[in-house]
């Protein structure tokens, strides 16, 4: 496959660093109390390097990181094993990548990620997609959430939602626990053909982000809670540190590809908590939220 010149890697890359200040911004705006992300500028050995951004703690964010990064340089034996590449071929990744852990419990867990991969032997893709993961599933906010992702895949396919949809229902899914991380989103990968609809799209699906994250902030923020809904809130933070350590591809790719491991791992929460088999109380709202834990059409309800 012969790369398209016309959207060289300078411009993705820009866009991508872009992006991060934008969201950087936007955040700390929507946050509300002056805090400011710290950056962390990092290189690394074998070729590029990245701004890790890392948010201490405000009014709505106890936690948050948006990271960029753009590094290259020889493909190592076990990512091009995995990918089905000949060893030691000059590569090139870049993207920005999102979480964000809410102090409020009912304001959920956000994550984000687009992506771009490139090899000197012309392949190339993007990859990327968003996805929420609650402590409480409220259906009226995940119809939203959920007609906005809808929105933003429509505007480049009409068939990408509900493809990329199914894609992040069985992505983000615990199998150990038999339940899916959140209540999904889009995840995609490996879009190959049609470079210029491709990069149109991911630059959507970047832009959607604090659209839909505001809505989710601030639909909840105000809510009252009290120490039940703050340890429901530590237990389900547990499933998400499950997730990233044991199933996610992009922390893997980080730490196969000898990244930095802080900037890897600021995906996870500050504090989280496991708890022997604990069990819900039958007809609780806690109940409820693992009773949604599956696939679900949420445009049809």
């Amino acid at each position: 496959m012969t790369i398209d010149k016309t959207i060289d890697l300078a411009e993705i890359t820009g866009a991508f660093r872009d992006l991060q200040d934008r969201i950087c911004s936007e955040l700390e705006t929507l946050d509300g109390s002056g805090t400011r992300f710290l950056e962390d500028k990092w290189e690394r050995h074998g070729g590029g390097g990245g701004r890790t951004r890392v948010f201490p703690g405000g009014t709505v964010m106890e936690k948050g990181g948006v990271n960029f990064s753009h590094v290259h340089g020889p493909m190592p034996k076990n990512i091009s094993a995995k990918l089905g590449f000949e060893a030691g071929q000059y590569f090139h990744a870049t993207g920005v990548s999102i979480v964000i852990h809410p102090f409020h419990p009912l304001v959920p867990i956000i994550h984000m990620n687009v992506r771009y991969f490139e090899i000197e032997n012309g392949t190339h893709w993007f990859g990327g997609g968003i996805d929420v993961t609650p402590a409480y599933v409220f259906r009226d906010q995940a119809v939203r959430f959920h007609r906005l992702m809808k929105d933003v895949c429509d505007e480049s396919d009409p068939g990408y939602y509900l493809k990329f949809k199914e894609w992040a229902d069985r992505y983000f899914y615990l199998n150990h626990r038999k339940e899916t991380r959140g209540i999904g989103g889009i995840f995609f990968d490996h879009l190959k053909d049609e470079k210029a609809k491709n990069w149109e799209f991911v630059k959507r699906v970047g832009n959607s982000f604090v659209p839909a994250y505001t809505d989710l902030v601030n639909t909840n923020r105000d809510k009252p809670f009290g120490e039940k809904e703050k340890s429901w809130q530590l237990l389900r933070r547990s499933r998400y540190v499950e997730f990233n350590l044991v199933y996610d591809k992009g922390t893997k790719f980080g730490l196969d590809t000898d990244g930095r491991t802080e900037s890897i791992l600021m995906s996870m929460p500050p504090i989280a908590r496991w708890e022997y088999n604990y069990q819900p109380e039958v007809g609780s709202k806690e109940a409820e939220t693992l009773s949604l834990l599956k696939p679900v059409n949420w445009l049809e309800l």
